[in-house]
């Protein structure tokens, strides 16, 4: 947390907020469904592909604000299984801009301690794509601090089926498959983000109410925040806010009230209000 106010000018709508942040209630997994770039550009009568490029900036944003808050681990959702129905023009792009990101953003990931992990069916990338992913991963492999997971070719579907089919192969492999039995640990253990632990928030933004097949396993007891904000317009206090409204709410995971739900630190109504 200090990490983070050092970085910000005292009594400034940012320092307010993220003083009002209880630094032990913190998230401990921040999923974010990065949404509406191509609105954005629409409204500034530009192509889609320039919000897709506008939308590179609140990434390392984001980074860095969760890890200099200590957030233990950050998925975003970069590509789905069905963003391949977009158009070939449209998709290409967005394989360039990946590549941009991951070469201009890796020495700043290496100076941050943030470690790179890529979650989704990764065979399908493009062979550049994939290798300038997996390069990023490989280097970063040392690093202790934020795990970045990348959902890139995800879907939430596609990973359970994943998961199911990786166990019936164990099984087959061990003789066991006539009698194989599996629980909800056994699932988690095979899902692609099994190395963290579930989502406690999960972000949306440009207003949309739906999940979009994302970590639907993982998200089963997240906290859901929707933001009309398009994802590049997308700032720190934004996230700040996200994180102030998860800490008003009182977690119950299927179980009754708590005697003591969470409450936030006084600060004035017109910051912590979310934006519209």
């Amino acid at each position: 947390m200090q990490a983070l106010l050092d970085t910000l000018k005292p009594e400034e709508e940012d320092w307010l907020l993220a003083k009002a942040i209880d630094p032990q209630r913190l998230p401990s997994h921040i999923a974010i469904i990065m949404d509406g770039n191509g609105r954005w550009a629409n409204r500034q009568n530009m192509p889609r592909v320039a919000g897709h490029q506008a939308g590179i900036d609140p990434v390392r944003n984001t980074v860095e604000v969760c890890a200099r808050l200590g957030i233990r681990a950050l998925t975003l959702y970069a590509f789905s299984v069905e963003n391949w129905k977009r158009p070939r023009h449209e998709v290409e792009t967005l394989w360039r801009l990946m590549r941009f990101y991951l070469k201009r953003e890796l020495p700043n990931l290496m100076e941050n301690n943030i470690r790179l992990f890529a979650v989704g069916r990764l065979n399908g990338l493009p062979r550049q794509v994939r290798d300038e992913l997996l390069a990023g991963v490989d280097a970063t492999r040392a690093n202790t601090g934020l795990r970045v997971n990348l959902a890139i070719n995800y879907g939430g579907r596609a990973e359970i089926v994943d998961a199911v089919n990786a166990i019936l192969d164990d099984a087959r492999r061990n003789g066991s498959s006539d009698s194989i039995q599996v629980d909800e640990e056994t699932i988690s253990s095979y899902l692609y983000t099994a190395h963290v632990p579930d989502p406690d928030l999960l972000i949306r933004t440009s207003g949309e109410m739906r999940i979009s097949n994302f970590l639907l396993w993982q998200i089963a007891y997240a906290e859901l925040y929707v933001t009309e904000t398009l994802w590049p317009d997308f700032t720190q206090s934004e996230l700040l806010r996200a994180i102030l409204d998860y800490q008003r709410r009182d977690r119950r995971f299927g179980g009754v009230k708590s005697d003591h739900a969470p409450t936030s630190k006084s600060i004035p109504e017109t910051v912590v209000a979310p934006s519209r």
